[in-house]
């Protein structure tokens, strides 16, 4: 009997920090790929333009925020017609990867 408290405690905590570590996050940053982040790397290409050449050799998309690159996972559409741009995603950070919820330009 004494051992379960303590595994069930453990259990517990162990499951609040697995949810606090998937919370809802937003965050504000640019449209961009995997692969090139902030640094596009394709000659003569806007960076709309580049992102999209870089997902369809495979690429993820991704944002670039505070110096930091975060895969996105969610409607590709959705983040085609954002390549390039400036956007607020929420959605769920789970190490570098946002599964995203939503994503908007910032408000003016």
């Amino acid at each position: 009997m004494r051992l379960r408290i303590p595994t069930l405690f453990f259990s517990i905590v162990l499951s609040t920090v697995a949810a606090s570590a998937q919370s809802s996050q937003t965050l504000t940053g640019t449209v961009s790929d995997a692969m090139c982040g902030a640094h596009h790397m394709m000659q003569g290409k806007t960076a709309a333009q580049c992102t999209r050449e870089c997902v369809k050799q495979g690429s993820d998309f991704a944002l670039v925020s505070g110096g930091k690159i975060y895969t996105l996972k969610g409607n590709k559409s959705q983040f085609d017609k954002f390549a390039g741009e400036n956007v607020v995603v929420k959605g769920k950070l789970t190490g570098s990867t946002i599964s995203v919820d939503s994503i908007r330009p910032p408000k003016t």
